[in-house]
């Protein structure tokens, strides 16, 4: 069986090359502290998901999903104050 393209996965490796970019580009405005904080968030989803995408059990996969959740709704303030 070919291996199915996973677009959550995808797109979650999109979100954080674009976000890189953005944080960078906040760097450069000297504006560090937001920078970081929405590149640990924005950056941890994507990898979140791949450990969801391995969990144990459905239990362990919908908590890991809702962590995710959790982080998305972490960085949308952001785009309110940028």
């Amino acid at each position: 069986m070919a291996n199915k393209i996973n677009v959550v996965l995808e797109k979650s490796i999109d979100f954080a090359l674009m976000l890189i970019e953005f944080c960078e580009l906040l760097e450069n405005s000297r504006k560090f502290v937001v920078a970081n904080q929405l590149l640990k968030s924005g950056t941890s989803i994507g990898a979140n998901l791949h450990e969801a995408q391995n969990a144990e059990s459905k239990t362990d996969f919908v908590h890991n999903t809702l962590f995710n959740l959790n982080l998305l709704n972490k960085n949308a303030p952001f785009s309110f104050i940028l």
